[in-house]
């Protein structure tokens, strides 16, 4: 087969990737194999590629095809997920396009566009992730709503009400305006602005007298229901029992006393508006307050903002500054720096707003989470610097709140039966919920039509906690066969920024309906970052198109450059540099097999002693590097084990070994050194599959003539074996060695056609079975050992042994001692100036002790180059 002088990704991607998939390779079922399950966290079916996916989908195929290649029957599960709020947003403006008002058509009409829409634009990042070279079981490709996942979150939703975990209740929520839905605690990112702290006064009821209270929110006015002061704050005894007059509304409110005031902060003065601040709204329960709601649900401000109605809130704000300006109300203003809730979603101001939700209590659920992370180690977190995070967020975990007011996602299977929704019952199906409405109600005459089901979704997150469990129906159906087998899974990959939202809690549903942990490891990844150590994102346009640059670096390269660059849980700062020197790697491997199969056997010849020791030393280098490997594989160190996979090809496969086995200039090898260098190919090839699995395919498959169960993807792992240490100790010191005559020859412009004499004082007794290896590497015509100084020769040290390249007129002996002289000079002038500063005692005194330890390395160094120039000179002469 004809061997192409160029390795070009685009030749070959697609071809192995086809050939891949038509075999099925990627595909799993239950067998007699030990299973290696993972499930890919589902990105949003709105979602295109870009780098956090790279990163993120690299790394889980990676360990995939690694199971693969240890003989586990690999099981990778990808899917998206619906995005509830971000998916009815895409839908909602497009409609906004046609000219259509979502308000102005039914649920079903809306959900007819948005499945539309998800099945001409929905799922693509999927097929992007393919480029990358994702070995996914594309079989199994799951949509959270499927009809069977959607029945799980339904089995699920009305098993937790039927335990007593869910309830309805109206309490004070995160409202995000322009999705129109309430968002849980931790959707919501809170960030500090500068903004502004107004001071206005409210008149005191039958008195000339005023009040000054302070307020971020001046349009929440509208909404107060009572001035609230400290009964220990002397300032305002006399106020008691009084009322004081809302500004511009012309309410007459109570003035109430409560020691939750802060007689420090502002004038001491709060204003309490109930229906719009979480804190307020306690006050207003405890004191029996009005409540009264201003806002839309867009923000807009509705019938309670007087003239303002149908304002936004922050136009509105503005011109109700100039009105309480213009009416004395405003006595100053000043600039406050605040920190504002901002929805993770749409990037929307949050506004706190008191509504009818559901939510499922966390407290009860949370225990097994807490001691299978925390106390037993059950489940592992890589880095585990992530466990204080974890803690954190699970020992002061809040109800969760679960019901979003949107149309797209499961619908709560809650149905009323009552006109004012003062009663309902909760199924998993119409008809089981009339039953049990007619039982409940004693009405016997219920029917459908009298059921009226829950108009809000559940939260997305609500389906996603299932996904370990749902994508192999462990949840109808937890007695089937498939989720006996694959469940519980491996390994989870995933980002940190979603360890509460999606981590946390599929543990917590894992042990709630398996009493099991749904995954063993987690592997969080850092962000991916630009060189300014920004987080990558479309506003800032900084974060490149992540097909690009598989087209400029092809798949192999792009998934080197991310795992060379990144650790567990660090931030990954990307350079399109890094995608570079993954192509350049690539290339070097595809030239070193270039070489190879260049060469002419000879059957005949009997293997040269060079190379016999050359593999041997090979063959023990590749088994300390494999137990590297599987070792930085077992501490979820990916970016350790590709870096020591790409040393061992390129600087002791490719640099050394070939060069120590490489024939003569047009003269052929010998079969044996030719089949074990192949073999040791394949070896490595093997081993780097799983960072650069295109690449090696092609190359495998370009040796000899495969069979389909011949595919380097299902070929096995190399098996550890015991290595000899010091083969290996040795013969870095004969890379030194023929790395110093390389060196000597560079410098004094000696041929490397033309052979020298080499002789060594062997101090360190190392094995003249190397000298075959030195004399091919270093063209070396004799060595001879001997007992002293050799003299009018060049000198180099490796360790304690000492080497000498006679001069025999190979160089000017004149100009070389000038030279050294000048050399020798130039560090005594050096050392001179570092000891005047170490014997300067305020220096030493006072000077941080790195520093000092520093120039004290100096000295050495001076002195130690000294010293070997000094000889240099002598064995000239």
């Amino acid at each position: 087969m004809a061997i192409a002088a160029k390795y070009n990704p685009k030749d070959i991607e697609n071809k192995w990737y086809n050939y891949w998939m038509e075999n099925k390779y990627f595909h799993s079922t239950p067998n007699n194999k030990k299973p290696y399950t993972i499930v890919i966290p589902p990105p949003n079916v709105t979602g295109v590629l870009h780098m956090g996916h790279m990163l993120n989908n690299t790394i889980q195929d990676v360990l995939i095809r690694r199971a693969r290649l240890q003989g586990y029957n690999a099981c990778w599960v990808p899917g998206t997920d619906h995005a509830s709020i971000a998916t009815e947003a895409k839908v909602v403006a497009k409609l906004k396009e046609e000219g259509i008002d979502k308000n102005s058509i039914s649920r079903e009409d809306f959900l007819k566009h948005a499945w539309e829409w998800t099945d001409n634009y929905g799922g693509q990042i999927l097929e992007q992730l393919k480029k990358l070279g994702a070995s996914c079981d594309w079989d199994r490709t799951k949509f959270t709503l499927d009809d069977d996942m959607y029945a799980s979150v339904i089995k699920s939703f009305v098993d937790l009400y039927k335990k007593g975990h869910i309830y309805r209740g109206y309490r004070m929520v995160n409202w995000d305006p322009e999705a129109k839905t309430t968002l849980s605690d931790e959707e919501v990112i809170y960030q500090e602005q500068q903004g502004k702290l107004y001071y206005i006064n409210y008149a005191i009821e039958d008195s000339d007298e005023q009040v000054t209270i302070a307020t971020t929110r001046p349009e929440t006015i509208f909404g107060d229901t009572a001035i609230c002061i400290n009964p220990n704050d002397q300032r305002f005894t006399h106020l008691k029992g009084k009322r004081a007059i809302v500004p511009v509304v012309n309410r007459s409110i109570p003035i109430i006393e409560d020691e939750y005031v802060d007689i420090e902060f502002g004038t001491g003065c709060l204003k309490i508006t109930p229906a719009h601040d979480e804190n307020d709204k306690v006050l207003g329960e405890k004191h029996k307050l009005e409540i009264i709601d201003i806002f839309n649900e867009d923000a807009s401000l509705n019938a309670n903002g007087l003239h303002y109605e149908n304002e936004d809130r922050f136009v509105a704000r503005k011109k109700f500054v100039k009105e309480l300006e213009e009416k004395g109300f405003l006595i100053k203003t000043e600039n406050h720096l605040n920190k504002v809730g901002t929805s993770e979603r749409t990037k929307a101001v949050i506004e706190p707003r008191l509504s009818e939700q559901w939510f499922l209590k966390m407290k009860d659920l949370v225990k097994p989470a807490i001691d299978s992370v925390l106390e037993n180690n059950e489940i592992k977190l890589f880095p585990d610097k992530f466990k204080n995070t974890y803690s954190h967020w699970l020992k002061n975990i809040r109800d969760w709140n679960i019901s979003r007011q949107l149309w797209w996602g499961q619908r709560i299977p809650a149905y009323y039966y009552t006109k004012d929704k003062g009663k309902f019952v909760v199924a998993e199906t119409q008809e089981e919920a009339l039953k049990l409405a007619q039982e409940k109600s004693g009405n016997s005459k219920l029917t459908l039509k009298d059921l009226h089901q829950e108009e809000d979704v559940l939260d997305t997150w609500f389906s996603s906690w299932l996904w370990p469990m749902s994508v192999f129906d462990g949840i109808r159906n937890p007695q089937n066969e498939e989720f006996q087998y694959y469940y519980p899974t491996n390994d989870l990959v995933t980002g940190p920024d979603i360890l509460f939202f999606w981590v946390a809690r599929m543990i917590i549903a894992g042990y709630e309906y398996t009493g099991k942990r749904p995954f063993e490891n987690v592997y969080l990844t850092g962000l991916v970052r630009d060189k300014q150590r920004r987080k990558m994102s479309k506003s800032l346009g900084n974060s490149p198109n992540a097909l690009q640059l598989i087209e400029d670096f092809g798949a192999d390269g792009v998934r080197v450059g991310l795992l060379l660059s990144n650790a567990a849980g660090n931030d990954l700062l990307f350079d399109e540099s890094l995608c570079q020197q993954g192509k350049n790697f690539g290339n070097k491997v595809w030239n070193a097999f270039r070489l190879i199969e260049g060469w002419e056997i000879d059957e005949k010849s009997s293997q040269p002693e060079s190379s016999k020791i050359a593999l041997n030393w090979y063959k023990n280098v590749f088994q300390k590097t494999l137990r590297e490997i599987e070792d930085h594989f077992k501490k979820y160190r990916i970016s350790d084990a590709l870096m020591a996979t790409y040393k061992l090809i390129w600087d002791d496969y490719c640099s050394w070994l070939l060069e120590m086995i490489k024939p003569a200039y047009g003269q052929p090898i010998d079969a044996k050194t030719y089949k074990e260098v192949i073999y040791l190919l394949e070896q490595n090839l093997t081993i780097l599959h799983p960072f650069m699995p295109f690449l090696t395919e092609e190359i495998w498959q370009n040796i000899s003539p495969r069979k389909t169960q011949e595919a380097l993807i299902i070929q096995n792992w190399p098996e550890m074996q015991d290595y000899n240490k010091q083969l290996i100790t040795d013969f870095e010191v004969v890379k030194e060695v023929i790395s110093g005559i390389r060196t000597i020859r560079k410098n004094k412009n000696i041929s490397f056609k033309e052979s020298i004499d080499l002789k060594i004082i062997n101090n360190e007794n190392l094995k003249k079975d190397y000298d075959v290896v030195v004399s091919k590497l270093g063209n070396i015509e004799n060595i001879a050992y001997i007992a002293q100084q050799e003299q009018n020769a060049l000198s180099y040290r490796v360790k304690s042994n000492e080497y000498f390249i006679p001069m025999a007129g190979n160089i000017d002996i004149k100009a070389e001692t000038e030279k050294l002289e000048e050399e020798l000079n130039y560090h005594k002038g050096f050392l001179k100036a570092v000891e005047k500063k170490l014997a300067n005692k305020r220096f030493v005194d006072n000077a941080p002790e790195k520093v000092v330890a520093i120039e004290k390395q100096k000295q050495e160094d001076a002195q130690n180059k000294i010293a070997a120039i000094q000889k240099s000179l002598q064995n000239l002469n």
